[in-house]
């Protein structure tokens, strides 16, 4: 699962006196447009898309659950008065952004303290670590919330590279067509690979000529390709026909989202 992995995450303390300030987004004002997004946070998102294309990095997208979780954490910085990205008794960056209903393989957080957005985006953009998140190439979502407190407006903006939320027929059938396109038909039948993909080891089938002779079991957020020993045993042209099937992942690492999956050969 080496795709499964977990960004930088930043501080910066701003010094500066409160210029603008209001209430941040409500659960309710979830939509992806400035006019109902807070226009602080709105404002960083504009900023940091202006350098990502200047930089050559494609434009991030809204995401609600990760302004969720910024939103939460924001407030709990407020409530401190000194920034970090974890408090005592408070999840990581990665758990928080899962609990609020993000579904990610990367995750990223910037966090500051600054009097204004502009500021906070131009003294990100000067500080390698930060930096480096804003402008990763591999992430295309955010959030961010912006909350006034007594020495300026507290910020947050998470940063993450999406999954999509598949069921396990839709994942199956992405396979399977990945699969079919390699001229190795697909069984409709997947009794012995759902048995396969529920265990670590062995190769499952005890029908009379049932038992394939290749297993192939591995879990990943991507399922744009299959992995290479599967190609190359699929273009070796000397199976027929196969099984496909997904089941839950198993051994995941923290919140990061991924499917697991198992391919019998015949």
């Amino acid at each position: 699962m080496n795709n499964l992995q977990r960004g930088w995450a930043a501080c910066l303390l701003l010094a500066g006196h409160l210029l603008l300030a209001q209430e941040p987004l409500t659960r309710s004002s979830r939509a992806a447009s400035p006019s109902v997004i807070q226009p602080e946070a709105w404002r960083i998102v504009e900023l940091a898309n202006q350098a990502r294309a200047e930089a050559g990095a494609g434009a991030l997208k809204w995401d609600p659950a990760l302004a969720d979780a910024a939103r939460k954490h924001c407030l709990r910085m407020t409530a401190e008065g000194s920034i970090s990205h974890r408090y005592r008794g408070e999840p990581d960056p990665a758990e928080r952004a899962a609990q609020a209903g993000a579904h990610f393989n990367l995750v990223e957080e910037n966090v500051a303290l600054g009097p204004d957005p502009a500021t906070i985006h131009q003294q990100w953009m000067h500080s390698p670590g930060h930096r480096v998140n804003l402008l990763n190439p591999d992430v295309d979502r955010i959030g961010v919330a912006v909350v006034a407190g007594r020495h300026g407006l507290y910020a947050v903006a998470d940063y993450a590279r999406n999954v999509p939320v598949l069921s396990q027929a839709q994942v199956e059938a992405r396979v399977a067509g990945m699969v079919h396109d390699s001229g190795v038909a697909v069984d409709h039948d997947a009794k012995d690979a759902r048995e396969a993909c529920a265990t670590d080891d062995g190769v499952p089938g005890s029908r009379p000529g049932s038992r394939s002779r290749f297993v192939m079991r591995w879990q990943s957020s991507e399922l744009n390709q299959l992995p290479d020993e599967l190609t190359e045993t699929l273009a070796s042209g000397e199976f027929r026909r196969a099984q496909v099937a997904s089941c839950p992942a198993q051994g995941q690492r923290g919140s990061f989202t991924a499917y697991r999956l198992a391919v019998l050969l015949y």
